[in-house]
């Protein structure tokens, strides 16, 4: 039974991919067939194979895969260039694997394995296992409900603004500007008629007090300003995924 899927760039065909079964170990680097290298201990009856990416910028021992039952770790063993494992649904989620650093665990489904390689940026993808859940979350008896972090309404008008300003990024652009006020009334106007600068900017001044990025109204002096309040908020809610890509469905109706 496979655990991972390795899918080079550019991969044309399934046959292309590279399947590794828990305890299989895939290299990856410039030299092909496969040189062992600065390879980390194993144990008896673990297969090594070998994924070749023919780049100059790329070392001849560039890193290694590992398969597990439930996630994946990866080893860097340049002495310079920190690897970056991005994950694509994540709205810019990632994680650094620093210069040799071995067997580091991948939390992600699909992943996206950034090399620096010269002037270029070279990438391959993995995608692991699926994510296992308990059925329902664990309680402790009778007693008082525990404070939601986040208590958010999907219904109200606030969560529009909120998706409407995360939608960029949760659509796969995790670095794209975020749009302005007018952008931002523009995009909600089929959905909310009486939209305007003014309450927009009052529902993003309500969110940055409700997630509690700044103080209340109520605070001395109302508590300092917050410089970058879209951008604090966007990092908040992708963060802990205030907002998911499924909660795009409100602006469905929205006119695009």
């Amino acid at each position: 039974m496979y655990s991972i899927i390795v899918v080079p760039a550019h991969a044309a065909d399934p046959g292309s991919q590279v399947r590794l079964a828990p305890g299989e170990r895939l290299h990856f680097g410039r030299t092909t067939p496969y040189d062992p290298g600065p390879t980390t201990p194993r144990t008896a009856g673990e297969r090594r194979r070998h994924l070749d990416i023919p780049h100059p910028g790329v070392s001849r021992t560039a890193g290694e895969i590992g398969a597990t039952a439930s996630y994946w770790t990866l080893s860097n063993f340049s002495t310079a260039s920190t690897y970056v494992v991005e994950n694509p649904e994540g709205a810019g989620e990632h994680i650094k694997i620093a210069p040799g650093r071995v067997d580091a665990p991948v939390p992600f489904e699909f992943s996206r394995v950034v090399l620096p390689a010269g002037g270029d940026l070279l990438d391959f993808g993995v995608w692991a296992p699926r994510h296992d859940y308990v059925e329902c979350a664990q309680t402790a008896g009778e007693g008082e409900p525990t404070a939601l972090a986040f208590p958010l309404d999907r219904t109200k008008r606030y969560f529009l603004v909120l998706a409407a300003l995360c939608e960029s990024r949760l659509r796969g652009a995790p670095h794209a500007p975020l749009p302005t006020v007018e952008q931002i009334v523009g995009r909600l106007r089929p959905l909310w008629p009486a939209v305007n600068r003014a309450s927009v900017q009052w529902n993003i001044d309500y969110l940055a007090v409700k997630l509690r990025l700044k103080p209340g109204p109520e605070a001395p002096d109302g508590g300092p300003r917050l410089n970058g309040k879209k951008e604090s908020l966007v990092s908040l809610a992708l963060r802990f995924d205030l907002v998911r890509e499924d909660d795009l469905s409100t602006l469905a109706e929205v006119a695009r």
